[in-house]
């Protein structure tokens, strides 16, 4: 019965979603007001019909309904409730029903929200595009990714969800906010395509979306980085980012649509780069759909991908529609997204801009290049290669300091051309700091060029930023914090956080791997570890082995081994003594052996790591500034403090 009710539900949004299409495409061609007015009721019957597909696999999780076929191979009696819940989104077919039910939201948000222009020919052609992507995942879910596929017989109980995906909180929240953007970029690419169909290309379009797009890329930014926090402290390896490649297929449209978020404001500006941002904008739309293409194909090994499954050919064939319909577009319009002007000089707010938008392509260019070519090895020669950190690191150092410094300097250039001494004075105060911090670091016994320079330019840019904010507030007050402008430059205080956690957990960390009793201790970078004792429990099925180890001046923790019957090795879950200084990271290694109460643990010592999470709330924090109205003119919300 409840199968039942969610296959309705997903027929119901099926139909929403083409009624509303069809009903648009009348309206375009006719311009028949009615027919705009009841494209309200087919979102409505979509949004309402998602919503009672997604009740539906939540009251079969919940209930323990192992008669239907998603339940039973991903969920257990014993699961905990939130990764009941969370279980929804855990697996291939739950995941797309997830993804249907955020784009839904997003249509049904921007109908309301553009309700009285609906009848726009831009606004329709919008919601037209966004509702061809709602067909096209709700035919999915109709088709080859049901979820609601069932049983002859129920077995007693499921096999469960992969281990590593139900022993953290940040299970139930890092997905929904990487759905949240990833789909959220549907909402500008929608825009984007009506402007194009449309010849609206001035800058009227990109302040319609300009919220809607910093809600995607701030939800995207926050799911990467709680992704990264769950890696940390789940898989045991000590790190938060290993360029998996579905970590890459991530960090790609997060690269676009960050070099996107800056050049818009040039084109706002002075009517420039109209074919690099909406170039930028179709690229990272593109992105979200190749992203989901390798999560969810099979053709990568990764612990986050989801099982081979048929959908590969169908969600490359929408890629490359998107690609070929984006290009053309672009190409018929070509005439007509040529710029009234250039730059006119490269040290000017404008050369800056670009050179960070190039900056960023080249950087998701290397990302890309990474991610894909052993595919295309594999494919041409049967041939396994395996692309790792070396050559990531090795290609994007200097690009990630290219940036910093991109980053530090942009906020001291005036429009057009900057005086060299007039930019020498802007730099001197945030130069200084950035001396300075480079100073303190080496004097905590930072070395390599590369590092410090790299903490140096962090400096940098939070000087050249808290500078600017200064001069904002003694002109506005505290409007100076808000707006653009304000929210840029405390998000450019957090990235600039974040990169010294990355440099400093990165190049200077310590570890060291010890053998045990209960009483004897260890040592690493100063930190003393003794070894407590051993517990040895079962959790409903599982059996879990727990190592109490007490670090000195910080309290016991208890890294665990944990053997799931159901899963054919056990689980390491790591214990982390966080501070902001460092954190103290232990692992139990092995589960003991019989009869013996001596463990080997392993310790990673690193430093500064919390200053990346810190860096992301500044980040999110200055992005929630952007989005606030000032309540300004439109010249007005696009100019910058004059500094």
């Amino acid at each position: 019965m409840i199968a039942l009710l969610g296959t309705f539900g997903v027929g119901l949004g099926l139909i929403g979603a083409i009624g509303g299409a069809v009903t648009l495409a009348m309206a375009l061609l006719s311009r028949h007001r009615d027919h705009h007015r009841r494209v309200f009721v087919w979102v409505a019957i979509m949004i309402s019909g998602c919503a009672l597909a997604v009740t539906a696999m939540e009251i079969g999780i919940l209930r323990d309904d192992f008669s239907m076929q998603y339940v039973a191979a991903n969920s257990t009696r014993a699961t905990p409730l939130l990764y009941k819940i969370a279980t929804l989104w855990g697996a291939l077919e739950g995941s797309l029903l997830l993804w249907a039910l955020v784009l839904s939201g997003y249509v049904t948000a921007v109908s309301i929200s553009f309700r009285r222009r609906i009848e726009d020919r831009l606004v329709a052609w919008a919601l037209l595009t966004m509702l061809a992507t709602c067909i096209f995942f709700f035919a999915l879910l109709f088709g080859p990714a049901d979820p609601f596929g069932t049983l002859l017989v129920a077995p007693p109980d499921g096999e469960g969800l992969n281990p590593l995906l139900r022993n953290h909180p940040l299970m139930a929240i890092h997905p929904v906010m990487l759905y949240l953007g990833y789909v959220g970029f549907t909402v500008p690419f929608g825009f984007a395509v009506a402007a194009l169909i449309t010849g609206r290309l001035g800058e009227g379009w990109l302040v319609t979306t300009r919220t809607w797009t910093l809600i995607a890329w701030v939800s995207l930014t926050v799911g990467i980085l709680l992704g990264a926090w769950w890696s940390y402290e789940v898989l045991g390896w000590g790190g938060y980012w290993a360029w998996d490649p579905v970590e890459n297929a991530s960090f790609l449209p997060w690269l676009t649509g960050t070099a996107f978020i800056h050049s818009v404001v040039v084109q706002e500006r002075r009517g420039m780069l109209r074919v690099w941002n909406l170039s930028l904008l179709l690229a990272t739309f593109a992105l979200t759909i190749f992203g989901t293409f390798l999560t969810r194909s099979g053709v990568i090994e990764s612990v986050h991908e989801f099982s081979a499954s048929s959908l590969g050919p169908l969600l490359l064939g929408f890629f490359a529609t998107i690609l070929v319909v984006s290009v053309a577009l672009v190409g018929w319009r070509g005439d007509q997204l040529r710029s009234p002007g250039s730059i006119d000089s490269p040290i000017s707010r404008e050369g800056a801009f670009l050179a960070n938008n190039l900056l960023f392509t080249l950087f998701a260019f290397v990302i890309l290049l990474g991610t894909i070519f052993p595919l295309i090895v594999e494919a041409i020669n049967n041939e396994q290669l395996a692309v790792g950190r070396p050559y990531f690191d090795r290609m994007l150092l200097p690009l990630g300091v290219a940036l910093l410094l991109v980053m530090g300097l942009a906020p001291l250039l005036t429009w057009r051309s900057t005086d060299g001494q007039l930019l020498g004075t802007r730099a001197l105060g945030p130069a200084a700091l950035g001396a300075v911090t480079m100073a303190v670091a080496v004097w905590l016994g930072a070395e390599g060029i590369g590092p410090v320079l790299g903490i140096g330019l962090g400096g940098f840019v939070i000087g050249s930023a808290l500078r600017h904010l200064l001069l904002a507030t003694r002109r506005n007050g505290w409007h100076g914090l808000i707006g653009r402008s304000g929210g840029g430059m405390v998000a450019h205080i957090g990235v600039s956080l974040l990169a010294f956690g990355f440099i400093a957990s990165t190049s200077f960390s310590e570890e060291g791997e010890f053998q045990l009793q209960p009483g004897e201790t260890g040592s690493v970078a100063g930190h003393q570890i003794r070894f407590v004792g051993l517990t040895d429990e079962m959790h409903g099925p599982n059996r879990v082995v727990r190592a109490h180890i007490e670090v000195q001046g910080r309290g016991v923790y208890a890294p665990a081994i944990t053997q799931y019957p159901t899963f054919g090795r056990p689980i390491a879950t790591p214990s982390v003594a966080t501070s902001l200084i460092d954190d103290v990271y232990l692992s139990l290694v092995a589960i003991p052996e019989e009869d013996s109460d001596v463990v080997v643990i392993r310790v990673l010592v690193e430093p500064l790591v919390g200053w990346i999470w810190v860096g992301g709330l500044v980040i999110a924090a200055g992005t929630l500034l952007a989005m606030v109205p000032t309540g300004a003119s439109r010249r007005s919300e696009i100019e910058e403090v004059v500094l």
